[in-house]
Parts: C-alpha cells; structure tokens; sequence
C-alpha cells in the first residue's frame, strides 16, 4: 500500500518518491528531527496494517462486542496519537510501544460499550464462586470436570460459558499483562508515581502476576506468551501448537480463569 497523504495535505520537499524509498525507521527519525507535518500521515500510513492485524487478533478473543471496522479506527486514533508521544531515545521498538496502546485503547471501546448481556455478567458470577469455592477446599485449581460438577453442567456446556465470559475477565487482566512487559503493574494514577509505597505495590502486583503465570499449565503458559507477548492471532497460535483454533481459545480462557482467580485470591489474603 503506497503511503499517500490525505487530501489537501503539503508534501513539503518530500516527494512520494523518496517518501515511498525511505523504511518505516528512517521515516520516523526524520519525523522526529524535523517535526516535518508532511511526514506524519505517510508515517501513520506505515503502521495501519499493524492496527488491522492487531484489531483482528483481538476481536477473536473479544466476541463481538464491536464491528471490526471501529476497532481499527479506534486503534488508528490511537497510532496518530503515538506517532507524536513516543520517544525512539527510551530504546524500545515503535511497534512495541504502539501494540501496547493499541490494545488498551479498545479494552477502553469494550468497557465504555459496556456491552455485556446480563446473562453473561450472571455466568461470570457462577464461575468466580464456583472457582473460588473449589480453590478452597482443594488447595489447587479445578479441573474443567470439576468446575462442570459444581456448576451443574456438562463439560462441553462449561467450556462454552467459559469461552462466553472471556472478556469480561480480560477487561480486569489485559492492563496487567500490557504492563507487565513494560516491568510494571499500573495500579493508581500517574500523579502518584513518585510515592514510593505505590512503587512497592506495582512491583508486588508485577511479582504476583509472574508467579500466577509460572502456575499454569506448560500449553497454558504458551498461549498467553503468543498471545500478550508475540502478538499471534488465535489463528496462528493454532498453527504454531498445532492444534485446533477452538482449543487454543478453550486454553486462553481457562488460563485467564486462573490468572483471575490467583490474582483474586492475593488480594483478599491480606498479603
């Protein structure tokens, strides 16, 4: 796709020629030496299939809380925005930096749809319960059957509602694991960063979460590493694991289950 400027726009000396021979990387340095406005949108340009590819490995996850196309716009609204705020000086990749807000900016389009049918929100409950039930009284996590006993429902009946509630346990997990590769755990706003009691807790949360992910199953664990940390589409994790793409989302929500449910249970233990 040719990196054209929108209508109106000045090209400046910038000729779509040389435009068109320069990488994504010397097109953003050039960018920020020169605050050049007529490098911008050529420059946003570079990075819209990164927003679609991004926007499609999550709406597989996310049901259809939104039609594809507002996802993606959604997210170009966001890389307009990151062109402008990143700085290449930090050391960290473009498409790192931007991946990052881009998914964050539609968990904030799911939340502010609130999209959730009652009949979800009541199946979240159950399960919590059940799941919170069952840790107790077993000291470990619930297997798929038992958590199906307790529940009063077939295992393929369970693993369907599981799927069902996917997304409103990632709405409360998904900004800990975007954090989490920055090294983080975003847990109060940015005015109190400097207090040094909330570095204490970002960095307690940080450790729980790695330790709630150490917990999980071996395949659990790869498919959230594809997933958060690769970027892989349902899709494409399936073909890496070679297994079936329903299965590899039957493994991503049971791994979320339980990411939830070990998080929950260091917040009320009293730490």
């Amino acid at each position: 796709m040719t990196a054209a400027a929108p209508p109106g726009a000045k090209q400046g000396n910038w000729t779509q020629e040389r435009l068109d021979a320069m990488t994504a990387e010397e097109l953003f340095q050039a960018y920020k030496s020169t605050g050049d406005e007529a490098l911008r949108w050529p420059l946003v340009m570079r990075y819209v299939g990164l927003v679609k590819s991004i926007a499609l490995q999550i709406r597989g996850v996310y049901s259809s809380f939104a039609q594809v196309d507002d996802i993606i716009n959604e997210g170009v609204l966001t890389l307009v925005g990151a062109v402008d705020k990143f700085d290449p000086s930090k050391g960290i990749k473009f498409e790192t930096y931007v991946s990052k807000r881009i998914r964050g900016a539609i968990i904030d389009l799911a939340r502010r749809q609130d999209w959730v049918p009652r009949s979800v929100r009541r199946k979240v409950r159950e399960i919590d319960q059940a799941s919170s039930e069952l840790f107790s009284e077993l000291g470990r996590y619930p297997t798929d059957q038992e958590m199906a006993d307790r529940l009063g429902l077939t295992a393929s009946r369970y693993q369907e509602d599981l799927a069902s509630t996917s997304l409103c346990n990632l709405l409360s997990l998904d900004a800990m694991f975007e954090e989490r590769e920055q090294g983080t755990v975003e847990v109060v706003d940015d005015e109190s960063d400097n207090r040094p009691e909330d570095s204490v807790l970002r960095q307690e949360l940080l450790e729980t979460l790695t330790q709630g992910i150490s917990s999980l199953r071996e395949n659990e664990q790869l498919v959230i590493s594809l997933y958060y940390q690769k970027n892989l589409s349902m899709k494409e994790i399936a073909q890496v694991m070679e297994v079936s793409e329903p299965r590899v989302s039957q493994l991503h929500s049971r791994a979320i289950q339980k990411l939830k449910l070990y998080m929950e249970q260091y917040m009320t233990s009293g730490r």
